[in-house]
């Protein structure tokens, strides 16, 4: 066991409560998603060259960096997909699949992004839950682990999923002025992120369109989701956010519906489905909608309240959509409160107390 004074800790780590000094054991550490290692950046890069910390601050990382993270896996279309090690003993040398701090064995690389940070093992990160304990435990992710019996109960509360046909369709941002515009109509919003893999960014977007409680499946000990605990994990964040008592609840699915996050196995399981009061989707252009619509409607008997994304981008896509798929279309970016609006008709929300904005458009 020794001490390593660390310059950056990834926010995949923040329920550990890590501070610049940690204590890491270099041999038996566990090749399992989860569990916290401190690497030293080993290159340089001139994009995609940064970190989400603990506090949500990006901050740029440089050769020589000695970054904490966590082990884990990642399958994104637009960046990296990798694995957990086999083994991991310090000297290893491993990637940064993602901003959040997720690391693992690189297996793809999108172009776009360049090849990943390489990184060299200097330990695990023990944590001392007891007090007077000298021999540590592996630090893992999460506040809590996740119950996969957990049940779902919604105590009448109305749910709102955001799903998308693939990463960077837009669900976060339709998410964040849906749930600005219910904020400016007096409503008490709580929301989640369902699937992907852990960064705390849409969370954060959510709390600042004006969320009052957010949670992220990492929370729940899980740094990349999957589709054994994708349901669980849904019936978990729907239940906790529900005791709450909001006037609605609004969650991203995030990956597209043919992503292997969990997505499908979610909106797959009867409870769930009946469970949510509304779905949106985002599309990324016309024919990416009219296939987003199609597997929503045949494959999981959902019908959608609006499409957005970047397919809504002008009008041309809008019109498209509504003549051809027969469903509205707005724009998150330009016509947020109107899509808003939509879908608070949708959901027959009621307004909890008077406006206090003066955002009435």
């Amino acid at each position: 066991m020794r001490t390593v004074i660390v310059d950056k800790v990834a926010s995949v780590t923040q329920a550990c409560g890590l501070g610049n000094e940690v204590r890491v054991a270099t041999d038996s550490i566990p090749a399992e998603e989860g569990v916290v290692v401190v690497v030293e950046i080993l290159t340089n890069k001139s994009n995609y060259n940064a970190i989400e910390l603990t506090s949500g601050r990006m901050a740029k990382c440089v050769k020589g960096d000695i970054v904490v993270g966590a082990l884990g896996h990642r399958n994104a279309l637009f960046g990296y997909s990798g694995h957990v090690p086999k083994s991991v003993k310090a000297g290893d040398v491993i990637q940064m699949l993602n901003i959040g701090g997720v690391l693992g064995i690189c297996d793809s690389v999108n172009p776009d992004k360049g090849k990943p940070f390489d990184c060299r093992v200097i330990g695990g990160v023990l944590q001392f839950p007891y007090l007077g304990e000298r021999i540590g435990v592996p630090a893992r992710v999460g506040y809590r682990q996740l119950d996969q019996a957990a049940k779902l109960e919604t105590h009448g509360v109305p749910v709102l999923a955001l799903a998308g046909t693939c990463m960077e369709a837009g669900k976060t941002a339709a998410a964040a002025a849906i749930i600005s515009r219910m904020r400016h109509r007096g409503l008490l919003i709580d929301a989640f992120k369902a699937t992907g893999v852990s960064l705390r960014r849409d969370i954060l977007a959510f709390e600042d369109a004006g969320a009052r409680n957010t949670l992220i499946f990492t929370d729940f000990g899980v740094v990349s989701t999957t589709r054994a605990v994708g349901p669980a994990l849904t019936r978990t964040m729907i239940s906790e956010l529900s005791d709450k008592r909001p006037d609605v609840i609004v969650f991203e699915l995030g990956d597209g519906l043919l992503g292997t996050y969990g997505v499908d196995s979610i909106l797959a399981c009867e409870d769930i489905r009946a469970a949510l009061t509304g779905v949106v989707l985002s599309a990324n252009d016309p024919v990416a909608a009219y296939g987003g619509v199609d597997i929503l409607r045949e494959r999981f008997k959902i019908e959608p309240i609006v499409v957005t994304g970047p397919a809504t981008d002008n009008a041309v896509g809008v019109q498209i959509i509504e003549e051809q798929l027969k469903v509205r279309a707005f724009n998150a970016l330009a016509a947020g409160a109107a899509l808003g609006d939509a879908v608070i008709d949708a959901l027959k929300l009621t307004r909890a107390k008077p406006v206090e904005s003066g955002n009435s458009e």
